[in-house]
């Protein structure tokens, strides 16, 4: 797959192109058939620079002279839907991994999940499945019972108690929400954009971190669909599925933000437009078909993008 990036100054378009961060997002429009990409620097989008990546299947890379940047922001995502750990809140290195840590050594367990591990770790959706799949591998431990169906119950009482430990971590607010998350669903909210939290983590867990940290006004606004809510986990779409088909919602109209891989998989095989705003433990993990990647959401003044951005993402056209 050939590849392609080029760099354009914000400052250069001024001719042709009007731009505030507020109403006009740039996107693009492409004079070809060949697949495009938005791809923008971790830099602040108020900053100098939009960087536009361009990718192609073909054997010849596409010219760049068919490429233009315009601005628009006249339609806005039908719902907008964010994960909950990296995305609203980093809470995975200090918030999920101390709680599993604790809970294994109130059970003496002699279990203790380092921080490359639990990264590794992370690549499995959910929790049980997370501690299952773990011990799968390294061997349960002693106190475990080795009968399949009491096995099960041994998961679920562990993360019964881990969930405990981590609700009383948000419930002090130890753990801060990631910035420009609040200005987000506030943009959303204002303008009718229906809200939900997508997440593989337990209800509780999802529910305190809406709750205390984005406050009761948001929260009743909030729609969670999280845990065992659908049988299949991240990268299995089935959650983004149902979220679309509860908020009564075309999936192609949604846009969701994403902190990692397999939740970047889940909402493009639900058919939505993702933006990965990358956490601590997903750096450098594969985004290749995200519609756009950033450190973070972002406040003023160091904004990356807002609603305007969002909507923007339904509107890119790739005409031949």
């Amino acid at each position: 797959m050939a590849s392609t990036t080029f760099s354009l100054s914000l400052s250069t378009l001024a001719s042709s192109t009007a731009y505030n961060s507020g109403n006009h997002i740039p996107t693009i429009s492409c004079k070809s058939n060949e697949k495009s990409s938005l791809c923008l620097s971790s830099s602040s989008f108020l900053g100098s620079k939009l960087n536009v990546s361009r990718r192609t299947s073909s054997a010849n890379p596409m010219s760049m002279r068919n490429v233009r940047v315009t601005c628009s922001a006249s339609v806005l995502p039908s719902a907008l839907l964010f994960d909950c750990d990296g995305v609203l809140v980093d809470t995975e290195k200090d918030g999920h991994r101390i709680s599993f840590n604790d809970t294994f050594k109130e059970k003496e367990l002699g279990v203790t999940w380092d921080v490359d591990l639990y990264g590794e770790l992370l690549k499995i959706g959910g929790g049980k499945e997370r501690m299952t799949a773990y011990f799968n591998k390294t061997g349960w431990p002693e106190k475990a019972p080795s009968d399949e169906e009491e096995r099960k119950q041994f998961i679920a009482s562990l993360h019964k108690r881990k969930t405990e430990l981590f609700m009383a971590l948000i419930e002090k607010k130890l753990l801060p929400l990631r910035p420009g998350v609040a200005k987000l669903i506030d943009q959303a909210l204002e303008k009718g954009v229906k809200v939900a939290v997508c997440s593989t983590s337990n209800e509780k867990a999802v529910t305190a971190i809406v709750s205390f940290l984005l406050g009761p006004e948001r929260a009743e606004k909030i729609q969670i669909f999280a845990g065992d809510v659908v049988p299949c986990k991240k990268p299995d779409p089935a959650i983004y599925t149902l979220a679309a088909s509860t908020l009564g919602v075309d999936p192609s109209s949604c846009v969701v933000v994403e902190d990692s891989a397999i939740g970047l998989a889940a909402a493009k095989a639900a058919g939505m437009k993702c933006i990965v705003t990358k956490s601590g433990y997903t750096a450098e993990e594969d985004f290749l078909n995200a519609d756009a990647v950033f450190d973070c959401i972002g406040d003023p003044p160091e904004e990356r993008f807002d609603l305007g951005f969002c909507g923007s993402l339904l509107q890119k056209q790739y005409v031949s």
